[in-house]
């Protein structure tokens, strides 16, 4: 297995990052804008294109949906978003969580 690379490690973590707060809102939906700043909250002080190339791979993974309001893209979590974030399955490219203590 080849190791993955700083990218590629950071790039994962954000896209669990952004499932977990997709997970945690009531209709589980959230804006670019609100999921960027998120991201900052850990760490990931990255630009809008990137954000949104991360939304894409989510989508692409089947972790998300993407509907777009004008400029905006809005994610809306998956039953399998959701299932990786509660760690009853496992998505490739999004970094597993961490049991809970």
């Amino acid at each position: 297995m080849t190791p993955l690379s700083f990218e590629e490690h950071t790039a994962r973590d954000a896209r669990l990052v952004i499932l977990r707060g997709l997970a945690e809102q009531v209709d589980g939906r959230m804006n670019e804008t609100l999921l960027t700043a998120l991201l900052r909250t850990f760490g990931h002080n990255r630009s809008r294109d990137w954000v949104r190339t991360q939304l894409l791979k989510l989508k692409e993974l089947g972790a998300v949906t993407i509907t777009e309001a004008g400029t905006v893209y809005i994610a809306s979590i998956t039953r399998a978003g959701i299932d990786h974030v509660e760690r009853s399955s496992v998505i490739e490219g999004v970094a597993r969580p961490s049991p809970e203590a």
